[in-house]
């Protein structure tokens, strides 16, 4: 499996970084060539499904991921999301945890994935390639310039 972390800090409450990096639909206008959708509507707690369609016409594919854990921020407690990946060609899971901090929030993203075709060699590459994707997708989405602290 390819394995990536990234961690971002932001002035922004804890409440409002997790209502930002836990708006599905918003993380595709970051990933090029993704839709979202959230089949079962909002609002999203454990059981809720969504689908990250990536790609062009039949060379698209279908990323499903479940919430299995859903415990927003609240009065000083850390918010975590656990998703679980359950693609025929994208598995495994990813983790979202925002800590409250003196000065704004502590964002922790990990993805664990596995591409069903692809070997096992290209594990460095996907968790490189992640890390690039994603911490811009944080970053947008916590509305701060890529790679600085607050």
């Amino acid at each position: 499996m390819a394995v990536f972390r990234i961690e971002r800090f932001t002035s922004l409450p804890a409440a409002e970084s997790w209502r930002r990096v836990t708006d599905w639909e918003r993380h595709a206008a970051q990933v090029p060539l993704t839709t979202i959708t959230a089949p079962m509507g909002l609002p999203t707690g454990v059981g809720t499904v969504f689908v990250a369609r990536t790609g062009v016409g039949p060379l698209a594919f279908d990323d499903p991921m479940e919430v299995v854990r859903w415990t927003p921020p609240a009065a000083g407690r850390a918010g975590l999301c656990r998703l679980e990946k359950r693609g025929s060609l994208v598995r495994g899971r990813a983790s979202i945890d925002v800590y409250p901090t003196d000065s704004g929030s502590h964002v922790v993203w990990v993805e664990e994935l596995g591409m069903r075709l692809l070997p096992r060699w290209c594990d460095p590459l996907i968790a490189g390639a992640g890390r690039r994707v994603f911490g811009r997708v944080l970053d947008s989405m916590l509305d701060r310039p890529a790679g600085r602290r607050p």
